[in-house]
C-alpha cells in the first residue's frame, strides 16, 4: 500500500478545493456529519466499524512529491491548489460514536469540524472505510447473535480484494467473530488466526489416508481434518483411525449440513471420539447459522456472505455539510432540501436513553442550529448514555482507538452496546429499526 493515502479520494474533492481557494471560502469553518439515512432493508440495527482504520489513514493523508507530480501532470488542480496541498495536514477536530457502537437511521456517527478545504478532502476516504467496515460488522453481528455462543471464523479473503479482506477480518472480529484465516489481519490487528488444509491437500496425495497421516504428522492429532472430499462416512472413520479418538475436529464443507452434522456426530461418538468437534464452512450466512442452531455444530467458518455484508455490501452512510461560519464569523445551519435527500442542519450531539434495567429506548439527537459555544459531546445527560467521543482534537489523534489495542477495545464496546438492545433486535425477519431516532 502507498505510504500516502491522499489519492484514495474522488477528483471533485480537489476541484472543490481549488474553486474554494479562488473564491476565498476555503478557510470557512465547517461542520460535516456522517450518518445513514436508513438501514439496509429489514435490518433492525447497524454496527459501526472502521473508525480505528480511518484514524490511521487520516494520519497518512499527505500530498508528497509523487502525489503532487501526478496531480500536476494530469492537470487535476494547478497553481495555488498544488501549493496548498503540499502543506496539508488535517488540523481540525473529529468526534464520533465509539467503534463497535450500534447505530440507527440519522445517528451522527462522525462529526468533522475544520476549515472547508480540510474537511471536504476527507469525505471519500471516510465514507469508503466506514461504509464497508460497518456493512461487514453489521452482517457479522447478526451471525454472532444466532450462533448461540459457538465460535465463528472469518474466511472470506478469496471473495474480495486483498485490502478489503484485511478490513473485513477486522470488522468481523469487532462484531464478535473469534478468528480469521487472513494472516495480514492477524499481524496488523492482533486477531487470532486459524486454518489447516483444503481439498487440494487431500487431492495431492495418492489416498485420503496418506493425506490425513501427513497432516496429523505435521500438526498433531488435535488438528482439524477435512472429511468431505470423497465419501464423508468413510473419511470420518479413517480420520479417527489415523488420529485416534483425540482427533481435534472434522470439517464439513458441502452437502445438507443439518442432516450431515447429525450423522457425523453420531458416527464420531460411536467410534469413541466423543470430544472431536465438528466445524462447518459451506457458504454460510446468518440464516444458515440459525438453521443449524439445534444441530451439534461446534464452530462455523463464514466467507462470501460476510465480506459482502450478507446482501448489504455498504452501510449507505453519507457525508454532509450541516453548519458553517458566514463572512461575519457567525455559525449558521445549512441543509439540503432535495427530494428524498433532505438533511437536518446544525451541529448534533447524541445520547441513548435507557430503561432502569439498561435496555435501549431511543436515540436522542440534539440539534444546535447556531453551533455556538464549546462543543461537549461527552456531556452527561440524565437517564442516558452519551454516544460521541473525541477522535481527533485540533489535529491530534486520540491513540487509544488505534492499532490492535483499539481493535480489542472496539470489540469489547460492541459487546456492551449490543447487550443494551431489546430482544426484538435479534430477529432475522424483516423489521424496522429496533429503537427510534428522535430530534430535539
Amino acid at each position: 500500500m502507498p505510504s500516502s493515502t491522499a489519492l484514495l479520494t474522488d477528483r471533485y474533492e480537489l476541484t472543490m478545493l481549488e474553486a474554494a481557494l479562488a473564491s476565498g471560502t476555503s478557510q470557512r469553518e465547517c461542520i460535516f456529519e456522517v450518518f445513514a439515512r436508513r438501514l439496509p432493508d429489514g435490518r433492525r440495527y447497524g454496527v459501526l466499524a472502521g473508525t480505528g482504520r480511518l484514524l490511521d489513514l487520516i494520519e497518512r493523508f499527505r500530498f508528497d512529491d509523487r502525489e503532487l507530480d501526478w496531480l500536476r501532470s494530469n492537470t487535476v488542480v494547478t497553481g495555488a491548489a498544488l501549493d496548498w496541498l503540499a502543506d496539508f495536514r488535517f488540523s481540525g477536530s473529529i468526534w464520533g460514536y465509539r467503534e463497535g457502537e450500534v447505530y440507527f437511521p440519522n445517528s451522527p456517527v462522525l462529526i468533522v469540524e475544520a476549515p472547508f478545504a480540510e474537511a471536504v478532502l476527507l469525505e471519500t476516504l471516510a465514507l469508503s472505510v466506514i461504509n464497508y467496515d460497518s456493512a461487514v460488522a453489521s452482517a457479522a453481528a447478526r451471525m454472532v447473535s444466532v450462533s448461540r455462543g459457538r465460535p465463528l471464523a472469518e474466511m472470506g479473503s478469496r471473495r474480495t480484494s486483498e485490502d478489503a479482506a484485511v478490513a473485513a477480518a477486522r470488522a468481523a472480529f469487532i462484531a464478535g467473530f473469534d478468528a480469521t484465516s487472513n494472516l495480514e489481519a492477524g499481524r496488523q490487528w492482533g486477531i487470532p488466526t486459524m486454518g489447516t488444509a483444503a481439498h487440494a491437500f487431500t487431492l495431492l496425495h495418492d489416498t485420503e489416508e496418506d493425506a490425513f497421516r501427513a497432516q496429523v504428522a505435521a500438526l498433531g492429532p488435535g488438528t482439524t481434518l477435512l472429511v468431505d472430499t470423497y465419501d464423508i462416512p468413510e473419511a470420518v472413520e479413517l480420520a479417527v483411525e489415523v488420529a485416534g479418538t483425540g482427533l481435534g475436529a472434522v470439517r464439513i464443507d458441502s452437502g445438507d449440513l443439518p442432516v450431515l452434522v447429525q450423522q457425523v456426530r453420531a458416527q464420531l461418538d460411536a467410534l469413541g471420539a466423543t470430544g472431536t468437534k465438528i466445524t462447518v464452512t459451506n457458504d454460510l450466512d446468518e440464516f444458515a447459522v440459525a438453521a443449524l442452531a439445534a444441530s451439534p455444530v461446534d464452530s462455523y467458518g463464514v466467507g462470501t456472505s460476510l465480506v459482502t455484508g450478507s446482501g448489504a455490501p455498504t452501510a449507505g452512510m453519507v457525508y454532509k455539510l450541516v453548519a458553517r461560519r458566514d463572512d461575519a464569523g457567525d455559525w449558521i445551519s445549512v441543509a439540503k432540501r432535495s427530494a428524498a435527500k433532505a438533511t437536518v442542519g446544525g451541529r448534533k450531539t447524541a445520547v441513548r436513553r435507557l430503561t432502569a434495567r439498561g435496555t435501549a429506548l431511543e436515540e436522542v439527537v440534539s440539534v444546535d442550529t447556531t453551533a455556538h459555544g464549546e462543543f461537549a459531546p461527552g456531556a452527561e445527560v440524565a437517564g442516558a448514555r452519551p454516544l460521541l467521543v473525541p477522535l481527533i482534537v485540533e489535529g491530534v489523534i486520540v491513540d487509544r482507538y488505534r492499532g490492535p489495542e483499539g481493535t480489542l477495545l472496539a470489540r469489547e464496546h460492541r459487546e456492551s452496546a449490543i447487550s443494551e438492545l431489546p430482544v426484538e433486535a435479534f430477529r432475522l425477519g424483516r423489521g424496522e429499526p429496533v429503537i427510534p431516532t428522535v430530534y430535539r
